[in-house]
């Protein structure tokens, strides 16, 4: 199976159109279940992080006017994801900064995300919240590091990804989960997930 890269961004508040950059990225390599490289790196926009965004994630005005510049950061981020999908929780917010940073950049993003929360209320909708943490927490995974930083939670969000393919060999019996049935679950109603599981089970 082809990698996977999960992503992560920290950013200076909701959404990019409102004038949000990204203030860290990192993004981890999931080849088979396991992570096989790590990216990570804080960015300087310029823009102002607000306190409370620094009192969430610890990153402070002084610590990003020290980073490289976001546009280069970008060109070695893009670089280093090359062509792989990618998969991130709440992926609707990372994908939008993704293409925003990337676009700043001069970049193309061609890359088609697919998102854990989604597929946990899809595969677990037992699970107490679909929160990272919650998730996380639910199914006995390793915490890494600072949570509400970019590496510790897109190590957090590929351990899930990784529980996710586990799971739909183990109990779905599915041979091999691609990305593309990622995408065709997270989008499928939840009352017909185990049709759709059971005509891939043994593919």
């Amino acid at each position: 199976m082809s990698p996977i890269a999960v992503i992560d961004f920290e950013t200076t508040g909701v959404s990019p159109g409102q004038g949000a950059r990204a203030t860290e990225v990192a993004i981890v390599l999931l080849e088979r279940g396991q992570v096989v490289d790590r990216f990570q790196s804080l960015m300087k926009t310029g823009v102002w992080i607000p306190s409370f965004i620094t009192q969430l994630t610890g990153i402070t005005n002084a610590m990003v006017n020290a980073a490289p510049d976001a546009a280069q950061v970008m060109q070695d981020a893009a670089r280093f994801v090359g062509d792989a999908p990618m998969v991130a929780h709440n992926a609707s917010f990372d994908s939008k900064f993704w293409q925003a940073e990337l676009a700043l950049a001069g970049l193309p993003a061609p890359q088609p995300f697919a998102c854990t929360v989604l597929l946990s209320r899809r595969l677990y909708p037992e699970a107490p919240s679909h929160k990272l943490g919650t998730l996380v927490d639910y199914h006995g995974l390793p915490r890494t590091g600072q949570a509400h930083r970019a590496l510790a939670d897109a190590e957090m969000a590929a351990a899930l990804l990784a529980r996710m393919q586990h799971d739909l060999r183990t109990r779905w019996r599915v041979a091999e989960p691609s990305y593309t049935l990622l995408q065709t679950l997270q989008r499928c109603a939840k009352p017909k997930v185990g049709a759709l599981l059971a005509q891939h089970a043994g593919a």
